[in-house]
């Protein structure tokens, strides 16, 4: 699939070694950012776009997933071009992330990969057939109010990637540099951290979370994050 998009978390602190549980909480924390709703414009990777080349509109929606002591991330993409819906896990045995996607014909396809000191999350492949390595990275810009997302291969036998197709996006009801400056993001959720956008209550007390997915996680068990 040479045009698959390669798109798809409670912070806690341990004295010693953390539990595989917690290790994988705090390192997909990395990710809240990406928490919320984008409106993108997809097109060529390139300076300036020639009134020829496809360009499309998407929407993208990130969200936690809870299950048992089980956390990841997923993202659905409306009206996408390369990609239907994806997820992002962490794996504490070999301290990176694994990237499942699926394309519009509901194949999946995995990458792994880091982050760097930049906030930029690269993830790669190399496809079984062609042996041509296939990279998505993931970022966001302007205090979080900008998601941008990118898609290049590099042949079997070459040295640098060839950029194919990108989405640049803006968060649903932010402004660009409306967070600039102001070093107020609002209040935390409960459960991950991340911008609390939902408020939840428990006790005659109001919280906030920042996804449906921290909404039913709290709902189902607030004491643990109350204590927490």
């Amino acid at each position: 699939m040479r045009y698959l998009l390669a798109t798809t978390i409670i912070v806690c602190s341990w004295a010693g070694t953390a539990p595989a549980d917690d290790a994988r909480l705090e390192a997909l924390q990395k990710f809240n950012d990406f928490i919320g709703e984008w409106k993108g414009n997809g097109g060529p990777d390139k300076p300036k776009v020639d009134p020829r080349d496809p360009v499309w509109k998407e929407s993208i929606r990130w969200s936690w997933k809870f299950q048992g002591d089980d956390s990841w991330l997923t993202f659905n993409v409306k009206d996408g071009k390369h990609i239907k819906w994806g997820e992002v896990r962490y794996r504490p045995a070999t301290s990176d992330y694994e990237l499942t996607l699926s394309d519009l014909k509901d194949q999946k396809t995995t990458f792994t990969g880091r982050r760097d000191d930049k906030g930029y999350f690269t993830f790669e492949r190399t496809d079984p057939g062609s042996g041509e390595t296939q990279q998505v990275v993931m970022n966001t810009a302007a205090e979080g109010v900008r998601f941008v997302y990118r898609y290049a291969v590099k042949p079997k036998g070459r040295t640098v990637y060839t950029k194919v197709w990108q989405v640049q996006a803006g968060k649903e009801g932010e402004a660009l540099g409306a967070k600039q400056g102001s070093g107020n993001k609002g209040p935390e959720c409960i459960v991950t951290g991340g911008l609390g956008t939902i408020t939840v209550s428990y006790k005659g007390q109001t919280y906030y979370v920042c996804c449906t997915g921290c909404k039913d996680a709290f709902e189902s068990n607030p004491e643990k994050y109350i204590k927490k």
